[in-house]
C-alpha cells in the first residue's frame, strides 16, 4: 500500500461565507484576548525586575557550613558540592550512576503523519482543497497516536514497551543546608551518560522487554534487528547531572531553603549549576525575564494580526466570486491586519508603560518632544538661511 494518501474538498461558496463570519467573533476574541495579554505581560515584566532588584539588593553570602541561624528568614546565597548517599538506579536495565539526576529517554521506531495541503478558488467563489498525507517511519519519543492518522490502515503504532522516566535524589545536602525538591528541580546541566559495553551483560540480563538489546554508541537499542529497525523497537537513551558544585539564592528556612517572597510581590529562588557569583546569577535572571518577555509581546502581536486578518476575513470571501478580485481584497485586507495588529498591539504596550513605568514613560515622552522641537527649530534655521541666501542684495 502507498505510503501518500490524497484527498480532495469542496467548499461551497456559501459554506465559505458563513465560516467567515463565524471567524469574526473568534477574531473579536483573539484582539480582546491579547490586548489583556500584552498589558498583562508588561506589568509582569516589571513586577519581575523590581523583585529581582530587591533581591540583589538584600541577599546575604553565607558559607554552607555551619547554618547559621541569625540569617534565618534572611535571602542567602550559598554555594558548595552537593552530596548525597544516594545512588540513581534504573531498575529495568540495572543501570547506576552517582549523580543528581538521572533521565532516560525512550525512543520508538514509529509512523509519522505529515500533512501539506494546496487550496484553490474556483469561478462562483468555491474553494478546492487537496490535502496530501505521507506516512513515513521515524525513531520519535512518547508514542504518535496513529488512529488520529487520515489513513490508520496499515500504519498502526504500538504501545510503547517502556516509557521514559526521571530518577532524583531526594536526600542531597549542600554542607549542612538540606536540599528541597523544588531546588534540586531545579538544578540544570545535564549531559549524555553513555552505557559502557562493559555494562551489555548486566543491561541483557535485567531486560525486561523480551526483545534482545544491543549497544549502538552508548545507546541502548532494542530491536530483532538493530541494522533494519521494525515499528515498535526501542532506543533508550540517557543523560545525567553529575555531583558537584551548584549555587542557591533562596530564603534561609531552619537548615533548608525556601521560596523568599519579595515586597515587589514576585518569591526568588535562584539555582545554577557552577559556583556562581550573586550578581551573575541576578543578571542571569533578568535576562531570561527580557526574552521570556520578548517573546509573548511577539506573540502578542501575531496573534493580535490574525484577530484582525478573521475580522476582515469575510471581504475577500465575499470578492472571491472572481478569484482574482478576492486575492487582492485579500492581500489588501492582510495589509490592514498587519497595520492594526502592530498598532494596537504597540499602543497597548506604550499604554501598559504609562501605567506600569510612569516616570520612564514621561522621560521618553520629554525627550521624543525635545528631538521633536529640535527638528523643527533646525528645519526653521535652515528655511531662514536659504531665504537669505537668496534674497537680492
Amino acid at each position: 500500500m502507498s505510503d501518500t494518501f490524497t484527498t480532495t474538498t469542496h467548499q461551497s461558496w456559501f459554506s465559505r461565507i458563513g465560516n467567515s463570519f463565524a471567524g469574526v467573533l473568534i477574531g473579536l476574541a483573539l484582539i480582546v484576548g491579547m490586548i489583556v495579554l500584552l498589558f498583562w505581560n508588561e506589568g509582569r515584566a516589571v513586577q519581575t525586575e523590581k523583585a529581582l532588584a530587591e533581591g540583589a539588593g538584600a541577599v546575604v553570602l553565607v558559607e554552607n557550613a555551619p547554618v547559621d541561624p541569625a540569617n534565618e528568614g534572611k535571602l542567602i546565597h550559598v554555594t558548595g558540592p552537593v552530596v548525597t548517599s544516594q545512588v540513581l538506579t534504573d531498575d529495568a536495565f540495572g543501570i547506576q550512576a552517582e549523580g543528581i539526576r538521572l533521565a532516560r529517554h525512550v525512543e520508538m521506531f514509529q509512523w509519522v503523519e505529515e500533512e501539506s495541503s494546496k487550496t484553490q478558488t474556483k469561478l462562483g467563489g468555491g474553494e478546492e482543497t487537496v490535502t496530501t498525507y505521507t506516512y513515513k517511519k521515524e525513531w520519535k519519543e512518547g508514542r504518535v497516536d496513529s488512529s488520529e492518522f487520515k489513513q490508520p490502515d496499515n500504519h498502526q503504532n504500538p504501545q510503547a514497551a517502556l516509557d521514559s522516566q526521571v530518577f532524583q535524589i531526594d536526600d542531597g545536602k549542600l554542607g549542612d543546608f538540606v536540599l528541597t525538591k523544588s531546588v534540586l528541580d531545579d538544578v540544570g546541566g545535564a549531559n549524555a551518560y553513555p552505557i559502557k559495553s562493559a555494562d551489555l551483560d548486566a543491561v541483557k540480563a535485567a531486560n525486561p522487554l523480551g526483545v534482545p538489546v544491543s549497544l549502538a554508541d552508548g545507546v541502548i537499542v532494542a530491536s530483532q534487528q538493530p541494522a533494519s529497525p521494525s515499528v515498535g523497537d526501542l532506543k533508550i537513551a540517557y543523560q545525567l547531572i553529575p555531583l558537584g558544585d551548584i549555587s542557591v539564592i533562596a530564603q534561609q528556612s531552619g537548615d533548608s531553603f525556601a521560596p523568599y517572597q519579595t515586597k515587589a510581590g514576585d518569591t526568588l529562588q535562584l539555582v545554577e549549576s557552577g559556583v556562581v557569583a550573586a550578581p551573575a546569577m541576578f543578571k542571569a535572571a533578568a535576562d531570561e525575564n527580557n526574552i521570556i518577555t520578548w517573546i509573548i509581546r511577539g506573540v502578542g502581536m501575531l496573534l493580535l494580526i490574525t484577530g484582525f486578518a478573521l475580522v476582515t476575513g469575510p471581504l475577500s470571501v465575499i470578492a472571491s466570486v472572481l478569484p482574482f478580485l478576492g486575492s487582492i481584497v485579500g492581500f489588501g485586507t492582510g495589509i490592514i491586519a498587519w497595520i492594526m495588529g502592530l498598532t494596537v498591539g504597540t499602543l497597548t504596550i506604550a499604554t501598559a508603560w504609562l501605567f506600569y513605568r510612569p516616570l520612564l514613560s514621561l522621560i521618553i515622552v520629554a525627550a521624543g518632544a525635545a528631538l521633536v522641537f529640535g527638528i523643527i527649530q533646525l528645519g526653521k534655521a535652515r528655511t531662514k538661511g536659504k531665504a537669505a541666501s537668496t534674497a537680492p542684495a
